[in-house]
């Protein structure tokens, strides 16, 4: 009973705690705006391929199924952590194994799993301590992400060594037989314990731990980049489904240019209900869609953007991943202030005092990043909306941009020449 009534108060401590943070979460997202949502059955099926499916990252073989295995790992385990929330609420035991041959295969595959989770952070552990990782190191990788990423590995690893110590005195407490299938604990368990050695306090050391660590790590997870434990399937469930280079027009502009077209409606009044836009393009966290924000919490910084841009590679400003980063933080930065008051101004945004322009202007659009990015995150459509603010609030821009635009008024074309003299190149040919 006493061990039923510490769980239940430890159990509501970590949902109360979890409430409080996503409900401050919620609140940053009511200051987005919107991002239309249809095609769900393409979205399930993508959401299979990318996310269920780890297609991208496997597309490296050796670290990309290391990756794989944890991801396809953790989901067999997080069956095995219900169960023990509901074992801890009912002081019961295996109180799933009703359910025959699957409860087997889930504790079987668990069992399994949770070994080659454990090889695996030893692998993340060993890349980040001492091999040198272009990706792994950048202008927005401060101390403190590697910190962070170190602790959420060693969580994790303590996670699997809790529940490979649960499963291997289990099946040595119970000789005579036991619920499910563990073999790999069976194989270990009697060389490491020998034989009729009492094991309940390591037993329960062990699921204490196990769960102890599982509540804590689903309170750290949102103040971290690894908030794409949760938040990374929803990601690619949510995608833009637009192909990658095309970009999306701003509505706004878009009516205004088809009345410029349409004599008869240049001068009518606008239609009732319809608000001139506050601003045009993005300039601070309030002008970001809500997808954008999710984008930016699902980010696991991993940097393979980063590592195929070619802005980045020729040693420009611009890292894809830099950006996302800076708009989770400029959130936490502002998003408080914003949400006692929606005129809150601290003097500062996230163009330029986070976002400089020439990071904007090194993006090519060559949509390198998203292509590349394991959970489909577009920088691209975010970067042009930034370069829209800076164009069509501020009128600044590169002077060749500059020129071009002025060509493309002039003369119709970007180059100065006039309508007349356009193939006067192809004379003689």
């Amino acid at each position: 009973m006493t061990k039923q009534i510490i769980f239940t108060v430890a159990l509501l401590i970590t949902l109360g705690i979890f409430a409080f943070t996503i409900r401050r979460i919620y609140g940053f997202f009511s200051l987005t705006k919107p991002f239309s949502i249809s095609n769900w059955g393409r979205r399930v099926s993508l959401m299979m391929k990318v996310a269920i499916g780890q297609t991208k990252i496997l597309r490296f073989p050796v670290i990309g199924l290391v990756h794989a295995l944890v991801f396809w790992g953790f989901m067999v385990i997080t069956l095995g952590s219900i169960e023990m929330v509901i074992d801890g609420l009912s002081s019961k035991e295996r109180s799933m194994a009703f359910t025959g041959w699957f409860y087997d295969v889930v504790m079987a595959s668990g069992d399994i799993m949770a070994y080659v989770i454990m090889l695996s952070m030893l692998i993340f552990l060993g890349r980040r301590l001492f091999l040198s990782v272009r990706r792994f190191s950048g202008i927005e990788m401060q101390k403190k992400s590697k910190l962070d990423a170190l602790a959420a590995l060693g969580i994790i690893f303590m996670l699997m060594v809790s529940l490979a110590g649960i499963n291997l005195t289990y099946v040595q407490m119970h000789p005579g037989g036991y619920e499910g299938v563990y073999p790999l604990s069976a194989a270990l368990s009697p060389a490491l314990f020998g034989e009729g050695r009492d094991l309940f306090v390591l037993h329960e050391v062990s699921w204490w731990l196990h769960i102890l660590l599982i509540f804590a790590f689903a309170n750290i997870l949102p103040y971290s980049k690894h908030f794409h434990v949760f938040t990374s399937v929803p990601n690619v469930l949510l995608s833009r489904l637009e192909p990658l280079g095309q970009l999306p027009n701003m509505e706004s502009v878009t009516n205004e240019v088809r009345m410029m077209m349409n004599p008869e409606t240049a001068f009518a009044p606008a239609p009732e209900g319809q608000a001139a836009p506050a601003r045009f393009g993005v300039k601070d966290v309030e002008d970001v869609t809500w997808k954008n924000y999710l984008d930016s919490l699902a980010c696991t910084e991993c940097g393979r953007c980063t590592s195929v841009c070619p802005a980045n590679i020729t040693g420009k400003k611009l890292s894809p991943r830099k950006i996302f980063v800076d708009l989770r933080a400029r959130m936490k930065e502002k998003g408080p202030g914003l949400l006692k008051d929606l005129s809150f101004d601290d003097g500062k945004s996230l163009v330029r005092d986070f976002i400089s322009a020439e990071e904007l202007w090194a993006c090519t659009t060559c949509n390198a990043c998203a292509q590349e990015c394991p959970i489909n995150i577009n920088h691209p459509t975010l970067i042009v909306d930034m370069r829209r603010y800076l164009v069509m609030e501020e009128a600044t821009m590169p002077p060749s941009i500059a020129s071009m635009l002025q060509n493309i008024q002039n003369n119709g074309a970007p180059w100065q020449y006039p309508a007349e003299d356009r193939m006067k190149w192809a004379e003689g040919l």
